[in-house]
């Protein structure tokens, strides 16, 4: 259900950092916003968050920016929300599978 996982950034006068766990549980909660859309949010930590398809990252960014403005949380400006995928983690290699790294060698 929660397929999407993002970094959720705030920018408050210029500076940005990573949306408060607050400010993203209380969002997702519908009797905070009364919007169903956000019901499929799951807030991990400060600025991470996992989402629905059923939900995109642009319309979260919008919801969450406009919500947070209406609340003074930009100190008397816009809050502007970045949201950007979680790169995923590589998987390693199973043990004894070949690698495909590249070794420069010489004929000397």
């Amino acid at each position: 259900m929660y397929a999407q996982k993002f970094n959720v950034n705030v920018v408050i006068r210029g500076e940005a950092k990573p949306c408060p766990l607050e400010w993203l549980d209380q969002f997702c909660m519908r009797n905070f916003t009364n919007a169903a859309e956000f019901d499929d949010t799951l807030p991990l930590a400060d600025g991470w968050i996992e989402i629905s398809f059923r939900l995109t990252p642009e319309r979260f960014a919008e919801g969450l920016g406009a919500w947070l403005t209406q609340r003074g949380k930009g100190e008397g400006q816009p809050v502007i929300v970045q949201v950007t995928p979680l790169e995923p983690k590589p998987k390693p290699a199973p043990i004894g599978a070949p690698t495909h790294t590249t070794e420069a060698r010489s004929n000397s």
